[in-house]
């Protein structure tokens, strides 16, 4: 199986709980044996790459700021890219120049996703629920490309990914161990640095140099 072939399933899923009008955003970058897989919660309409009128690839945060000056901070993109991602409105952001982000996340052996693939119009909580429909296919996912380490980003995503109660704060930088297949992989939890969360962006940044230097 490839990863596309998941496609499917998150496009049915998007039917069921997201936003009709937009479509589900899927992943991207390094898809054979990265070195982490970032794992967040579900997009919102703000990535430009869910309306039906995007041609190009359907992947996390396209058309946003934010995230990025994360990855910035902890060297997985350089500065003449970050400045450009910082000067674009997401009207501006063109399916050329997201293939740019992204080759540039590839190289670094870096791959992003979501728990829920499924669209919301805005930034509206998902509950348990509806992210436990998704998890199998993360899951099957992390069997597909099969990554060095894995990192989760907030309480909600790290409980339901790691099957137990996670309080982020009261974890960090610990290694958590979980059974994919026939494969054990290391797992940390970190700040999500998005939203509200941007009060804790220095926070994730030092957690993901530490994970990534060991």
């Amino acid at each position: 199986m490839k990863i596309k072939d998941l496609n499917k399933y998150y496009d049915k899923l998007q039917l069921e709980y997201g936003e009709p009008t937009l479509s589900s955003i899927y992943n991207g970058g390094c898809e054979n044996n990265p070195d982490v897989c970032f794992v967040f919660m579900n997009p919102t309409g703000k990535n430009i790459a869910s309306t039906m009128e995007w041609k190009g690839r359907r992947s996390p945060w396209i058309g946003t700021k934010n995230i990025w000056k994360l990855f910035y901070k902890v060297g997985l993109i350089d500065e003449n890219l970050f400045n450009l991602i910082q000067s674009k409105k997401p009207s501006e952001w063109t399916e050329k120049f997201a293939d740019e982000v992204y080759s540039e996340i590839e190289n670094k052996k870096i791959f992003i996703t979501n728990l829920g693939k499924c669209t919301q119009i805005d930034a509206r909580p998902l509950s348990d629920r509806v992210l436990k429909e998704y998890l199998d296919l993360l899951y099957k996912e992390i069997e597909i490309i099969n990554p060095k380490k894995i990192i989760v980003f907030g309480n909600q995503v790290s409980s339901i990914f790691l099957n137990q109660k996670i309080c982020v704060k009261s974890v960090r930088k610990q290694k958590f161990k979980i059974n994919i297949g026939n494969k054990t992989y290391s797992v940390y939890s970190v700040f999500y640095p998005i939203g509200n969360g941007m009060r804790n962006i220095d926070l994730a940044a030092e957690d993901i140099k530490f994970i990534l230097d060991k």
